[in-house]
This record gives structure tokens, sequence and C-alpha cells, in this order.
């Protein structure tokens, strides 16, 4: 084995700018599966942390008339709050209108304990606020209906009867958040003022449960698990990770078809020194084996000279991060302003080993035919 991988490696450095060549091909793929990998990685762990501070907490109790893809349930999707709520966050969640500079736009009124730590929706600044019914709304409320702190809007909504009634909102706060589903069309505003503008006292829609909350068999209720409620966010990912695959399976397949091709001209053009080893009393799989390892070297090239430019530009990905366009963050996912690739030992090591393997099979195949040489036609330069 030691002798096919000096021959491997002087064949490999006697060929110049051709094995150059293909390990920058090569190299480049490399870096590229491990750079969409790593972003995909990063995008699953920033969703994931974002999500679970600003909206499931450790998991939600939801009332059992309530579907969170169906507006028409919020009307009777409500109900007391059970005895057994503690280390909960009850959210009480009603339709409603504003009417910004004479303008209709529908929000989903969302009432919230201001006493709360569970999530990140900053509740405590109702706690300092005189205003008559303040509410909190997050950065892409406030750039669609065109509101700054400070400002108030007419409010319309409807009581436990359907009877409409109407007042002004004031916004005290406007927050900064990733996950959409807070803040799109949303309007916070304390829970006490909600029960008594709709006359629900009590009641509750959801609740949020803290790290502390164990989770007991609750009528009219049901309870979904954080891993439940992150399986939308693993679909997505997974998603794209498929969308991922194809890009870099075919620029892989490039640098391994130059491979295989530079391999089958090798071995035309080195039939007499294919001819010459057998004579000398190498077996056929031995000689097969030098051009095995010889285009296997190929990869093991390419991950050095990836890893001396690689690294640094990972490096600094990795501290900088990828600023999202803002077309990319109206799109409802969790999607962070500022994307940061997780380089993980697995995702790396995984990659070695897949370019690696791939790139030994693509030389074995046209190694192949070194087996079907006769030794003396081979040393005469005559391919049979």
């Amino acid at each position: 084995m030691n002798l096919a991988i000096e021959l491997a490696y002087k064949n490999l450095m006697g060929a110049g700018l051709r094995t150059w060549l293909n390990v920058a091909v090569l190299s480049f793929a490399f870096i590229v599966i491990i750079f969409f990998n790593s972003l995909l990685q990063g995008w699953y762990n920033q969703a994931k942390e974002d999500s679970v501070a600003w909206e499931y907490g450790q998991g939600q109790l939801l009332n059992n008339n309530y579907d969170p893809y169906d507006p028409f349930t919020l009307q009777d999707g409500h109900g007391g709050i059970p005895e057994n709520s503690k280390h909960l966050t009850p959210i009480l969640i009603q339709q409603g209108s504003i009417y910004p500079e004479g303008r209709m736009v529908s929000v989903v009124l969302k009432g919230i304990d201001p006493d709360q730590s569970t999530i990140k929706i900053p509740t405590g600044v109702f706690k300092n606020s005189t205003a008559k019914i303040p509410a909190i709304i997050g950065n892409r409320m406030a750039t669609s209906a065109q509101l700054n702190v400070g400002d108030e809007v007419l409010l319309r909504w409807r009581d436990k009867n359907g009877t409409f009634d109407a007042a002004n909102i004031t916004v005290v706060e406007i927050f900064d958040t990733n996950i959409a589903s807070v803040d799109d069309g949303q309007i916070w505003i304390p829970i006490q003022g909600l029960w008594k503008m709709t006359g629900l006292q009590g009641h509750a829609t959801m609740f949020v449960a803290n790290e502390r909350y164990d989770y007991q068999n609750t009528e009219g209720w049901h309870f979904q698990t954080q891993k439940t409620l992150l399986k939308d966010v693993e679909e997505i990912i997974a998603t794209e990770s498929v969308g991922s695959a194809v890009m870099y399976l075919v620029l892989l397949a490039i640098a391994l078809l130059a491979i295989f091709d530079t391999q089958v001209l090798s071995i035309f053009r080195r039939q007499q020194e294919i001819g010459t080893y057998i004579a000398l009393g190498m077996t056929r799989n031995q000689v097969i084996r030098i051009f095995t390892v010889e285009g296997t070297m190929y990869s093991i090239l390419a991950v050095i000279v990836g890893a001396i430019y690689g690294t640094p530009i990972f490096t600094w990905l990795a501290t900088t991060g990828i600023q999202m366009p803002a077309s990319v963050l109206q799109m409802g996912m969790a999607i962070p302003k500022t994307m940061y690739p997780y380089f993980s030992f697995n995702i790396i090591i995984i990659t070695i080993l897949f370019v690696t393997i791939a790139a030994a099979i693509v030389s074995f195949l046209p190694a192949r035919k070194i087996a079907k040489m006769n030794p003396v036609a081979a040393l005469k330069g005559k391919l049979q």
C-alpha cells in the first residue's frame, strides 16, 4: 500500500497543471457542500432558538376549539383558565381592525399578562405606561401600518356577544423579532384590558409553558410539545436541503467527471508503464490499486487546498454572518436578518468522507480495464 501511495503521489505531481485543475474544481465543490450544509444548519439552530424564545416556550396548551391555522375558530376557540395553570402564560386571541390614516387593516388582538417572562415579548412596558389601552407591535406590523411609538390609532373589535366596539390604542413599544407569526398583523395588549373590552373575563385561547411546567391532562385543552411545534421549521429546512443538495451534487458531479476523464486518459497513455509494472511482478489488482489511490488522492489534495482558502472564509462568515435581503425577511418564515452558518465537526467530516469515497469510486471504474490488459501488448503500447 505504501508503494501505491508513493507511486500515485509521484504520478500526480508529474501531471502538473492537469492535477491542480482537478484539485481546484473538486476543492470548490467541497467548500460549497460544507457551506450550504452549514448555512442550513445555522438557519435551523437560529430559527429553533428564536421560535422557542418568542412564541413556543416549552410547549403550548391550546383550547380544543382553537385551530392556529383556521382564523374562523377565534370567535369560539377560548375557555376559562383551568385550575392547574401554574407555570403557564395565558394568551387571549381575538380579531379586530385598526384604521391608521383612514385605512382599514385587519389585525389579530393578543392579550397577554404584563408580568410574564416565558416568551420575549416585551410586556413589561405595559406596567410603566399611562395610556388607556397600551399596545406593542413588531417591526413588520409597524412598517405595514406606518405606526411609530406614541401613535394613537382607532381599534375596532367584537365583544363576546358579537357587538362591535371601538377605542383608541396607543403604541408604547415596537419590538424587533425574526418570528413573523408574533409580528405580522399582530397587536399585543394587556390581557386584563382585553378581558374588559370583550367581556371574556378569565378566558384564554392558549397558554405558553415555561421550563417548570409539568403537563397534566386538562379537559377542554390539549398540549403541544415543543418538538411538535418545531415540526414546521424542520420541514422547511428539509425542503431547502433537498433544493441545495441538487446544486452541490451537480458541482460534485462535474468535478468527479473531470477525475474520471483524467483517469481514462491516463490509463490510455500509460499502457507501457502498466505493462512494466506487471512484468516486474505486480498483480493486476496491485496496479488497479495504484490508479485507484491516484484518483483518491485528488480528493485528499482537494481537502488540503480547500482548507487553505476555505478556513479564513468560513471563519469570517461564522463571525460576521450573512445579511439577508429585506425581500427574504418578508416571506413569513423564521429567517434572521443576519444568518450565521454553523460549521460543525460532523458536517465537515461527513463531507470529507463523502467526497473521498466518491473520488475513489470514479477512479476505480476506469482502472478495472487494467485487469483485461495483455501485459505483452501493454509493453508495446497497444491496448487490447
